[in-house]
């Protein structure tokens, strides 16, 4: 695949996961595109299904290879589990986990918050449900690291 058809399907990819769009994101995939793939600004589909609740589309990405700990490279994204855990997202949180997302991994490359302390403090906060799936899923609660913003 060349570099400018593989730049318009992960720009399709993307955008079809940040609005739920399953459909599209199967069609997507079977062109053979990696759900790895960032777009240019840094966001992957995971990323972007997750930050908005979309479940299913979650449970797609990952079985197609999307790994649930990689981290958008934009500087307002971090880790899927953050994203879904800041909303309250609860569904996505345990389709992440199920499929292996780390619940102690902090964003911004481990020095940021954790999944934790998005699940206490996001928006618009707390999100008690998600916390106590964290916890089950062994999501430690060292808040002595990480940023407060």
């Amino acid at each position: 695949m060349n570099r400018r058809k593989q730049k318009k399907l992960t720009h399709r990819l993307v955008w079809a996961a940040s609005v739920g769009d399953t459909y599209t994101v199967r069609t997507v995939l079977r062109s053979g595109i990696d759900p790895e793939l960032p777009e240019a600004d840094g966001t992957t589909a995971l990323y972007a299904a997750s930050v908005h609740g979309a479940a299913s589309t979650v449970r797609v990405l990952l079985r197609a290879g999307a790994r649930p700990d990689t981290e958008s490279n934009d500087v307002t994204e971090g880790t899927p589990l953050c994203a879904a855990a800041a909303w309250g997202h609860l569904a996505t949180v345990r389709a992440l986990l199920d499929h292996g997302a780390d619940p102690n991994l902090r964003e911004d490359h481990g020095t940021g918050n954790s999944p934790l302390w998005w699940a206490r403090n996001g928006a618009p906060g707390p999100h008690t449900e998600t916390e106590a799936a964290l916890l089950a899923a062994g999501a430690t609660d060292d808040e002595s690291v990480g940023n407060r913003a």
